[in-house]
């Protein structure tokens, strides 16, 4: 389908409950009210009535008895403890060598949002839901181009199995940002800086970039990943003719399933185009289970542990040069890793909350006002998933309300990681959706947002918006108390 009718439905649908003009696209030339002018029904027909612990956990609502059987098998595979290899449980073994978590929801618990160490409790402890992204400058002239420290590779994972040394420690310490609102209030966020101890295998490489990511909230990523990429580029050509700062771009990356060059939108930076191959590359990175996708043990040659321990793939024999050898398949094969790509293609998105009341409706102005909206995209009408056989049927034509433009926005020096990802530098960040934001706190007993973590809340996450963002901030300061706390309202509906 073309984006014009989703790009429609976005701004008629804001301009009709808000009582407002355009948001920064055009508006159709016969505008018609939707049936669901605040997104109260935040998924279409997929939609739950949900909250509490569990509010993240619950598959569409229109699935059929088949889909929902599927959805109960990749939930096991999601949820269950992979072990070491070998093991008599085959077809969970393959844990590590080097991993952070060993399920999919040691990082997603209850499906829901990962934080960096509890700051009350200090910063000792070792992250399970935050990871370290590494990187050096590449060879040649490419700005963009980057490669995988030599030593320890594209991810610092702090846990490994027997007989294996787990590649160090991750610290955190934290800087104080003060600041002050235009009625006096004082405000005090906390800037953190990354770094390691206890490192295993020797000294990092001089100038390694770091740049550390909390695993997200899971309801709706088959939704995202069934947005018609169309949408995505008109969202992109919206903004460079628009006046102001805000000119967000899409990120072009590589497909690992297809083999093609896509439109990112899964990852902080867009870096990862499809829902299956974000999974498979958790699988290996996070957990250490390999697949069909990423084949090979995430070890370096300066990891002489990590390369002798044991695999836990089905061995086959394979010719080389005419003689027979035991080469190990992946450890997780495509039908079970498809049963955990549907599981989170069909979780659901919860309804939203409160969405008429005064409060919510007076921030949902605010929030408009201060060009939020911009790049906080409020609804698509989806096409279909990109494949199909990893997904259900009932992702496609669906009018959602993600909040999000899928682009990537320069978020100015506070923000900046400086390390590049794919086409994006290293000051840009996705624009993340709002949907679940307000359950977060009951799923996961905290609300840690941003891409690390660091924002304590919503108000704290919008003061530390800089870049293309700053002017939007600079209307939040202004705001008195009561509207700064009806934005919050309103985004905590969503």
């Amino acid at each position: 389908m073309s984006s014009r009718p989703a790009r429609h439905a976005a701004a008629v649908g804001l301009a009709v409950a808000l009582g407002a003009a355009a948001i920064g696209w055009a508006v159709a030339d016969e505008p018609v009210a939707p049936a669901d002018p605040l997104g109260e029904q935040t998924a279409g027909a997929a939609t739950v009535p949900a909250i509490g612990k569990n509010a993240f956990s619950f598959p569409f609502a229109n699935l059929d008895d088949d889909e929902r059987q599927r959805f109960a098998i990749g939930n096991s595979f999601f949820r269950r403890n992979w072990v070491e290899a070998p093991s008599s449980t085959a077809a969970r073994d393959g844990l590590g060598p080097h991993f952070i978590a060993r399920s999919c929801g040691g990082c997603h618990d209850q499906d829901g949002r990962g934080a960096p160490p509890d700051f009350k409790r200090g910063l000792n402890e070792q992250p399970i839901g935050l990871l370290i992204r590494l990187s050096v400058p590449a060879k040649g002239d490419d700005p963009l181009a980057t490669a995988p420290e030599p030593t320890y590779g594209d991810q610092f994972n702090n846990r490994a199995v027997t007989g294996v040394k787990p590649e160090g420690e991750v610290r955190i310490s934290l800087k104080p940002v003060t600041g002050r609102f235009a009625d006096g209030t004082r405000y005090t966020l906390r800037a953190p800086t990354y770094g390691f101890t206890k490192l295993a295998y020797g000294p990092m490489q001089k100038g390694t970039m770091l740049s550390p990511r909390v695993a997200p909230q899971l309801p709706g990523v088959g939704l995202i990943d069934a947005i018609a990429e169309g949408d995505i580029l008109a969202n992109e050509t919206s903004q460079r003719e628009m006046d102001g700062p805000i000119k967000g771009r899409v990120n072009r990356v590589h497909d690992a399933w297809s083999g093609e060059t896509r439109v990112g939108r899964f990852g902080w930076k867009a870096n990862v185009p499809t829902l299956v191959h974000q999974t498979a590359g958790a699988f290996l990175g996070d957990i250490g289970i390999t697949s069909r996708l990423f084949p090979k043990e995430a070890c370096t040659s300066a990891q002489a542990d990590c390369l002798a321990s044991p695999h836990g793939g089905a061995r086959s024999d394979a010719a080389s040069d005419g003689v027979q050898r035991a080469v190990p398949g992946p450890e997780i094969d495509d039908t079970t890793l498809g049963h955990v790509v549907f599981y989170q293609s069909t979780l659901a998105p919860a309804a939203r909350r409160e969405a008429r009341e005064p409060q919510v409706l007076q921030g949902q102005k605010l929030f408009q006002a201060a060009q939020c909206a911009v790049c906080h995209r409020p609804s698509y009408v989806t096409q279909g998933a990109p494949f199909p056989a990893l997904s259900s049927p009932k992702v496609a034509q669906q009018t959602i309300w993600p909040y999000t433009d899928l682009l990537l926005h320069d978020m100015g020096e506070g923000l900046a990681d400086h390390r590049p990802d794919g086409q994006a530098n290293g000051r840009q960040w996705k624009t993340p959706p709002l949907w679940g934001t307000g359950l977060i706190r009951d799923v996961n007993g905290h609300q840690r947002l941003m891409h690390d973590g660091r924002a304590n809340g919503v108000l704290e996450a919008v003061l530390w918006h800089g870049g293309e963002a700053e002017a939007s901030k600079q209307q939040v300061l202004k705001m008195s108390a009561a509207e700064r706390a009806a934005l919050v309202k309103f985004v905590e509906s969503l």
